[in-house]
C-alpha cells in the first residue's frame, strides 16, 4: 500500500542520526549465528544496516580479507580498484577495506580527488587495465579487479559492499559464494586470520586514479557527444545526491553540452529527497514518487535524469511523458542502437533479464535480432558484453549498459550516466524525446501493462519457490489463454531463475522468492489491458500459493 506521504519532501523526524548510524558501525559486534547478522551476497553485494548488526566493521574487515583470499586463489595479482558511493557507511567501510588490503601488500586505486565514485567508473577503469587490443583479459599476471562500497538506491541507514573481478562486472555466484563463505569463517573465528594495519599507513600506500577523467573523457567513444552538443539539448541531470555529482560537472565543462546539475547537495541524510512509495527515503531514480522534484521540473529540459547513489541505475523524465517506465525506455533504447550504430556486430544479441518486458521480445523480433532472456542480475550479461555477442545488456530495474560505437565492450556493469545521456542522443539525432519514441512502439506492437506486486511467505515457501520445476505446475490456462512455456530454467542461458515464469500469447507472470524479506514478488505482464493483467494478477497467485501448499 502506497504511503499517503509518498512523494511529498523528507522531514526532520524522516532522517537518520549519522554519528548514530557510523557509530554502530564501529560499535556493534555481529553475531554469526544468526543468519540474518552474516554476510550474504544478494545479487550486488552484501548489504545490511549497522543499526541491526549487518553491516559493520567485522563484516567489512572479514569480507575484504576473504576477497584478499579469493584473488590470491584465482591468481589475480593486479592492482585493486576501489571507489565508494556517498551513504553514511560508505566511508567508514572503505576506510575499513584499506586497512586489510594494505596490511595484505595488495596494490590499490583510490580516487585521486579523495571523493565519490560511481560504480560505471570503476568497471570501466578495470576494464581499462585488463584491455589488451580490443579484448580484455581475464586470464594471466597482473590482472586488475574492483570493489565498490555501496547499498545501490538502499535508504541512508544502509551500507553495501560488492566485488567485481577482472571481466569487470558483478561477481557471479560462485565467486560471491566463496568470499562469503570465507567471511562467515573468519566472523565465527573472532576475525583470526584477518590482517590490518592503521589507516594513515594504507591510505599512503594506495596510489591515486583519475576516475572521473578517465570516464568522462572517454564518453564520445560510447555516444554522439557532438550531436548532443550541435542540437543544443538541455540537460538536467539530478544525481539525487549520490556519486555521480562531480561526473555530470565534468560532462557539462569537458564536453561543452548544456547540461545543468540541478541538484549538486549531498547529505548522508538525503534531506533533500521526496519520500518513495512506501515513506521512506530511497535514492531510486525509476520511482515517480522518490523523483517527484525531478518531474516538477521536467518543462526546463528537453531532457531530465536521475541516478541511484552509485549511479549505475537511470531515471529518464521528458517533458511530454514524465517519467518513463524503465521497461519502456529500454525498449526505446535497444531500437534506436540496433538501428544506429553501423559498426556493432552483425551478430550481437540484446539482452533482458526474463522479468523484464515483453516488448523487448518483439523490439529484438523486428531488427532481427537473437534475444538473449536471463535470469534476474546483471552478472549474467557480463560474459556476452565482454567479448561483443551482446550489444545491449537490460533489467526491468533501470539497469543497462552497451557496447562503444566500434562494437567493443564499455562496461561490464550497469551504468546509469551512460544511459542518461542516451536519451539525450536521441533527442538530438532524431528530434524526438524517447517517450515519444515509445509511442511509435506502441503503435507497432500494443500497449503492455506491467506490474509488480508483493504476497506474503515463509522462508520455507520461498525455499520451495525458488526449487520449482515446471512438472509441478499443473495449470494449462492463465487468466482465458493457453499457457504456451512454464519456465524455471531462463531461455538465454539455461540458468535457474530461482522461481517460475508462466507465458501465454499474449500475457506472463513470473515469481521469485525475495531475498531480504518474507515475500515473494510477483512481476505481471499483460498486452490486453488493465482489467486483463488484474485477472493475470490474480490467477499468478492462486497458481503459485496453491503450489506452496502442495494442492
Amino acid at each position: 500500500m502506497t504511503n499517503p506521504r509518498a512523494g511529498q519532501h523528507a522531514q526532520p523526524s524522516d532522517l537518520i542520526d549519522v554519528a548514530h548510524v557510523v557509530t554502530a558501525y564501529y560499535a556493534t559486534k555481529p553475531d554469526p549465528s544468526d543468519v540474518g547478522q552474516r554476510v550474504a551476497f544478494g545479487t550486488s553485494g552484501h548489504r545490511g544496516s549497522s543499526l541491526d548488526a549487518a553491516f559493520n566493521e567485522d563484516h567489512i574487515l572479514a569480507t575484504t580479507q576473504a576477497i584478499v583470499d579469493y584473488r590470491r586463489e584465482q591468481g589475480y595479482d593486479g592492482p585493486l580498484f576501489i571507489g565508494r558511493d556517498t551513504h553514511a557507511l560508505s566511508e567508514p567501510a572503505w576506510v575499513s577495506a584499506l586497512e586489510v588490503l594494505g596490511a595484505n601488500d595488495v596494490t590499490v586505486l583510490v580516487d585521486d580527488r579523495d571523493s565519490w565514485t560511481p560504480t560505471p567508473a570503476v568497471s570501466h577503469a578495470i576494464l581499462a587495465a585488463n584491455r589488451d587490443g580490443r579484448t580484455i583479459r581475464t586470464t594471466g599476471s597482473g590482472l586488475a579487479d574492483g570493489i565498490v562500497v555501496t547499498p545501490s538506491h538502499n535508504p541512508p541507514r544502509d551500507g553495501g559492499f560488492k566485488y567485481n573481478p577482472p571481466n569487470g562486472g558483478p561477481a557471479d555466484t560462485d565467486a560471491t559464494g566463496w568470499i562469503a563463505a570465507k567471511a562467515n569463517a573468519y566472523l565465527e573465528a573472532g576475525l583470526d586470520g584477518v590482517r590490518r594495519i592503521p589507516f594513515a599507513k594504507a591510505r599512503a600506500a594506495a596510489q591515486g586514479y583519475d576516475f572521473l577523467g578517465t570516464y568522462v573523457d572517454d564518453l564520445p567513444n560510447v555516444l554522439d557527444i557532438d550531436a548532443i552538443r550541435d542540437a543544443g539539448i538541455r540537460i538536467g541531470a539530478d544525481p539525487l545526491g549520490g556519486a555521480s555529482v562531480e561526473f555530470w560537472q565534468a560532462i557539462a565543462d569537458r564536453h561543452r553540452i548544456d547540461l545543468t546539475v540541478v541538484n549538486p547537495l549531498v547529505d548522508p541524510t538525503w534531506r533533500f529527497m521526496t519520500l518513495d512509495w512506501d515513506g521512506k527515503i530511497r535514492m531510486d531514480c525509476s520511482s515517480p514518487s522518490a523523483m517527484h522534484s525531478v518531474i516538477d521540473r521536467r518543462s526546463e529540459f528537453q531532457i531530465a535524469t536521475g541516478n541511484d547513489a552509485d549511479s549505475d541505475r537511470h531515471g529518464i523524465v521528458t517533458p511530454d511523458a514524465g517519467l518513463m517506465n524503465p521497461n519502456h525506455y529500454l525498449a526505446v533504447a535497444i531500437q534506436y542502437l540496433f538501428s544506429s550504430r553501423k559498426d556493432w556486430p552483425a551478430g550481437a544479441a540484446i539482452g533482458k533479464t526474463l522479468v523484464s518486458s515483453s516488448m523487448i521480445d518483439r523490439v529484438a523480433q523486428s531488427l532481427g535480432r537473437t534475444l538473449l532472456e536471463v535470469p534476474v542480475g546483471f552478472k549474467w550479461f557480463v560474459p556476452g558484453l565482454l567479448d561483443a555477442s551482446v550489444g545491449f545488456g537490460g533489467e526491468e530495474s533501470a539497469g543497462a549498459s552497451f557496447l562503444r560505437k566500434d562494437g567493443s565492450v564499455w562496461s561490464t556493469d550497469k551504468d546509469g550516466i551512460l544511459l542518461a545521456l542516451l536519451a539525450s542522443e536521441i533527442t538530438a539525432v532524431t528530434g524526438r524525446t524517447p517517450s515519444q519514441h515509445y509511442g511509435d512502439l506502441v503503435e507497432r506492437f500494443g500497449r503492455p501493462q506491467y506490474v509488480r506486486s508483493d504476497a506474503a511467505a515463509t522462508r520455507e515457501q520461498k525455499a520451495t519457490l525458488s526449487k520449482l520445476s515446471a512438472d509441478q505446475v499443473s495449470a494449462t490456462e492463465l487468466a482465458g489463454e493457453p499457457i504456451v512455456s512454464k519456465l524455471t530454467e531462463a531461455p538465454g542461458n539455461g540458468a535457474g531463475i530461482g522461481g517460475l515464469k508462466v507465458v501465454t500469447e499474449s500475457a506472463w507472470f513470473a515469481a521469485r522468492p525475495s531475498g531480504t524479506e518474507d515475500v515473494y514478488k510477483i512481476y505481471a505482464e499483460s498486452f490486453k489491458g488493465a482489467d486483463h493483467l488484474r485477472h493475470v494478477q490474480h490467477e499468478a497467485q492462486e497458481l503459485v500459493d496453491g503450489v506452496l501448499s502442495g494442492k
